[in-house]
C-alpha cells in the first residue's frame, strides 16, 4: 500500500514539474477519462458578440494537440455567429473527480474542410441527419416541426451516406494562455499559468 501511494505521489510530482502545458493537459485528460462519470471531454466555451456581450455553454472537445483544441458546431447558430464575428474564445475544463480545472484562452480559426469531413463521418447517422434538420439556436414554435424536418431529411438521404452540411464545421482554439488549477484544502489552491511567447511558453504561479 505504501509503495502504491509513493508511486502516485511521484507521478503527481512529475506532473506538477512538467514545463510543457500540452503534456500536462494530456496527462490530466487521460486521468479524467478514467474518473469522470460522464463526458470527460465536456468543456465550457465562452464567446462574445461584436459588441463584447458574453455568452457561455458546454461543448465537447473533439480533437487537441499543440496546434489547438477543436470542437464542432453549426456556423449559423449563436456561438458560430459570435466566433465568426469575434474570433476569440475561452475554454474551461472542470474535472470534479480530480479536483482540477484547466482554463484556456486564445484566438479561434475554422478547421479545414478535410478535418471537418473526417469528423462528421464518425458521427452516428441520426446525429448527421440532425445537423441538416436543425436551425440551431433559432426559435422553434413547437417540437413537432423539428421532428417533421428530421423525417424529411431522413427520407432525402435514405440508402446513401449523409454529407456534411455546408454550414456545419469546426473551430480550433489556439491557446495563448493556459492555467492549471488544483483544489487544495482551506482554499489554498495551486495555480500554474503558461503564457505563449515568440520563443515558447513562460510559466508562473498565481495567488489562489
Amino acid at each position: 500500500m505504501a509503495k502504491a501511494v509513493k508511486r502516485a505521489r511521484d507521478r503527481q510530482d512529475r506532473m506538477d514539474m512538467a514545463d510543457d502545458p500540452f503534456a500536462l493537459f494530456d496527462d490530466l485528460y487521460i486521468k479524467a477519462r478514467e474518473t469522470e462519470i460522464n463526458d470527460s471531454n465536456a468543456m465550457a466555451l465562452a464567446t462574445a458578440d461584436a459588441e463584447g456581450r458574453p455568452s457561455v455553454r458546454m461543448v465537447l472537445l473533439k480533437g487537441h494537440g499543440p496546434d489547438g483544441f477543436i470542437f464542432y458546431t453549426n456556423y449559423e447558430g449563436r456561438k458560430g455567429g459570435e466566433l465568426l464575428a469575434n474570433p476569440h474564445a475561452a475554454l474551461l475544463f472542470h474535472w470534479k473527480s480530480l479536483r482540477r480545472q484547466i482554463r484556456i484562452e486564445g484566438p479561434v480559426t475554422p478547421v479545414d474542410d478535410a478535418t471537418a469531413d473526417a469528423y462528421f463521418a464518425t458521427r452516428s447517422r441520426d446525429s448527421q441527419l440532425g445537423a441538416w434538420a436543425s436551425d440551431q439556436s433559432r426559435p422553434l414554435p413547437e417540437r413537432r416541426i423539428f421532428e417533421q424536418r428530421f423525417a424529411e431529411v431522413e427520407k432525402l438521404f435514405a440508402d446513401k451516406p449523409v454529407p456534411r452540411p455546408p454550414h456545419w464545421s469546426g473551430f480550433r482554439v489556439t491557446p495563448q494562455r493556459i492555467e492549471f488549477w488544483e483544489d487544495r484544502d482551506h482554499r489554498l489552491h495551486h495555480r500554474r499559468v503558461f503564457t505563449r511567447t515568440e520563443s515558447g511558453w513562460d510559466e508562473g504561479l498565481l495567488y489562489p
